[in-house]
């Protein structure tokens, strides 16, 4: 009579991880199934095709973003930039006001050695279709120095760009000028410190009013408290590998992470403050906090729960045959 009891744990086990507890919500988790995108490294929400997402490679790809549907995971749209240098480290991608798309060829591997990073702009089609778009290309410097970043938001009611640098011992937000130039050098300037984390992407609400800043393992939240942001809570986030791309979905409610890889899986969690917050936020110390801001997941802490529910009751059972 032991078989039962062990299949039954087992099964309680394996369902305890199979299924995260976020899945039973219906969350918006798909694949990438497109080949050609095996360096995801941005992501963000389309306003104007609902179940949309944009992403891009990291490099060695081209001027190139897609569009995904995330009810199957196949892309619908490739656009080809026109208008543009080369690529050289595409990084980042956002949505700003009137559905603008904007992606920041910001990264800089070798430490802060170029003299200037990129942003491209272009209107966000309105049919989904492979096909090419003109953008508009700005050069980038900031007023310290060349520095690495993965990180670019755009607000979306001023739609005033910022970047956040990439620094293992954190780095900071820079804002832009109110409005971007295609005629000589855009200036972004420190406006805030973002602390304990090496940045790999952020994200802010669609009402503008949170920021949210992740690392490959883990995720801050902040009140974007017009730029000058306050630390709010820190996030914990799925595992899927080298996490590098996060956000918040179109309505605002829930947050989307990504990571690099061929196949590579977007999973949501619960924005914090949101109806339903307690699966993607928390304090800190519901959250496990630490100085690098990295953190297990709620699904994780979910799982464990049920396996050691499943071993108490194995052992209960065990127990109460015995007395038998």
């Amino acid at each position: 009579m032991r078989r039962p009891f062990a299949i039954i744990a087992a099964a309680l086990v394996v369902g305890a991880f199979a299924v995260p507890a976020s899945a039973a919500g219906g969350d918006e988790d798909f694949t990438i199934k497109d080949p050609r995108i095996t360096e995801s490294s941005g992501l963000a929400a389309s306003r104007l095709h609902p179940g949309i997402y944009w992403t891009h490679n990291d490099s060695d790809d081209g001027p190139y973003i897609y569009a995904v549907d995330s009810r199957t995971g196949e892309t619908v749209a490739r656009l080809t930039l026109t208008g543009v240098g080369t690529p050289r480290d595409v990084e980042a991608i956002s949505i700003g006001p009137g559905n603008r798309i904007y992606v920041g060829d910001i990264g800089d591997n070798l430490g802060g050695s170029w003299p200037h990073v990129w942003i491209y702009e272009l209107p966000e089609p309105k049919t989904l279709k492979d096909q090419t778009i003109r953008a508009t290309q700005y050069v980038v410097k900031y007023s310290d120095g060349a520095r690495d970043a993965e990180s670019l938001v755009v607000h979306p009611k001023t739609g005033r760009v910022y970047i956040v640098d990439k620094n293992e011992k954190g780095g900071h937000l820079y804002e832009g000028p109110a409005e971007l130039s295609a005629s000589g050098a855009n200036v972004f300037r420190p406006v805030a410190a973002v602390p304990d984390l090496e940045a790999t992407d952020a994200t802010l609400s669609p009402d503008g009013q949170h920021l949210v800043v992740r690392s490959y393992f883990g995720a801050i939240a902040y009140d974007w408290n017009g730029g000058k942001i306050k630390r709010k809570q820190r996030l914990g986030v799925p595992f899927l590998g080298q996490g590098e791309s996060v956000t918040y979905t179109a309505d605002g409610t829930r947050l989307m992470y990504g990571a690099e890889g061929a196949d590579s899986s977007v999973e949501g969690q619960d924005a914090p403050g949101g109806s339903g917050s307690s699966s993607g936020g928390g304090s800190p110390s519901a959250r496990g906090g630490g100085g690098s801001g990295d953190g297990l997941s709620g699904d994780l802490k979910t799982g464990a729960i049920a396996v050691a529910v499943a071993c108490v009751a194995l052992l209960g059972l065990r127990g109460l045959r015995r007395r038998r």
